[in-house]
């Protein structure tokens, strides 16, 4: 099994929930986990900023993404396998800018690694409604399709779930 872990969501994660998810990447780095994220404000920003023990792998659509210096940036023969399978999960991939393909592409390694073989265990995440919206939706459709149990915490019960399976 993976010890690795997608902590990702909207940038308007409430902050309650911030700190939640701050807290979970802590207690799953105590027990080995590898968080992977993406570099963006809001809920990427706050499962790395409570990761200490553990290298993250923070994936970038580019460098310099958000004024980070530091982070994966992929390209050539894997980020255009990685954007195959981004437009394949994308409902309107034509009608997306070259950076908003990045971003979306960007979401692939989170769940999939940089070998894009290589399952994240599961998915911690807040989407505003509960499903698979927004940039972060991309991201749930990929794990779906692989297999990768999310947890949504903007959804009844997903929490204790998930506090199950990583005790268990």
């Amino acid at each position: 099994m993976s010890r690795s872990y997608a902590g990702i969501g909207s940038r308007q994660t409430p902050p309650e929930l911030l700190r939640q998810m701050g807290a979970l990447a802590f207690a799953l780095d105590l027990k080995g986990y590898t968080l992977r994220s993406g570099g963006a404000d809001g809920a990427d920003s706050a499962f790395e900023e409570e990761t200490l023990l553990q290298c993250p792998e923070i994936f970038l659509p580019w460098r310099g993404f958000n004024g980070r210096k530091n982070g994966i940036v992929l390209s050539g023969k894997v980020e255009a396998q990685a954007a195959l399978i981004a437009k394949e999960f994308h409902p309107a991939w034509d009608r997306l800018s070259q950076g908003a393909k990045k971003l979306h592409t960007r979401n692939v390694y989170q769940i999939l690694g940089q070998d894009l073989r290589s399952p994240a265990a599961f998915v911690i995440c807040w989407t505003k409604d509960g499903k698979a919206t927004g940039g972060t939706g991309q991201a749930i459709r990929i794990a779906d399709a692989n297999h990768v149990s999310v947890f949504n915490l903007k959804r009844e019960g997903d929490l204790d779930a998930l506090l199950a399976m990583v005790r268990g």
